[in-house]
C-alpha cells in the first residue's frame, strides 16, 4: 500500500529524480523499497536519506550489511512520506530538524521524524538539551 501511496503523491517519482542527478544506480531493495547506490551529491550529508519509497545511499553494500537496521530506519521515513502528503512531508521534515538543532545543536536528536523512526536505527546519538543560560538579571 506505501508504494502505490507513495508514487502516487509524487514522493517516489521525486526520489528517483534526486537519484539521477546525484547519479545513483537503482535496484529493488527490501520492503518495496527502491535503494539508489552510489549517491554523489553533497545535500544532505547523511550516508542514506529516503525521499518517498527510494534510500539514497553513500555507503557500499558492505557497509550496509553491518548496518541491517539502517533500512529498517529508511522503511519508517518512507511510511512517513504516505502519511504527510509526499514531497510536502519535506517543510515539517525541515522544521523538525531546526527545532532539534536549536534544543540540541544537532538535527535528529529532537526531531520528531527521526526519533519515530528509530534514532539508534538510523546511527543516530541522542544529544542532551543545550543548557540555556540566561542573561542579565
Amino acid at each position: 500500500m506505501r508504494q502505490v501511496v507513495n508514487w502516487l503523491n509524487l514522493s517516489t517519482p521525486l526520489g528517483l529524480l534526486i537519484g539521477l542527478l546525484g547519479r545513483a544506480r537503482f535496484a529493488a531493495g527490501p520492503d518495496g523499497l527502491i535503494l539508489g547506490r552510489g549517491y554523489r551529491l553533497p545535500i544532505p550529508p547523511a550516508p542514506a536519506f529516503t525521499v518517498g519509497n527510494v534510500v539514497l545511499l553513500r555507503i557500499d553494500d558492505a557497509a550496509l550489511a553491518r548496518r541491517p537496521a539502517l533500512l529498517v530506519h529508511e522503511a519508517r521515513h518512507a511510511t512517513q512520506y504516505a502519511w504527510f502528503i509526499g514531497p510536502v512531508m519535506l517543510v515539517p521534515y525541515g522544521l523538525a530538524a531546526l527545532w532539534s538543532l536549536l534544543l540540541t545543536g544537532d538535527p535528529a536528536s529532537r526531531n520528531a521524524f527521526e526519533r519515530q523512526a528509530g534514532l539508534v536505527d538510523g546511527g543516530y546519538v541522542e544529544r542532551p538539551l543545550r543548557r540555556w543560560r540566561r542573561r542579565g538579571r
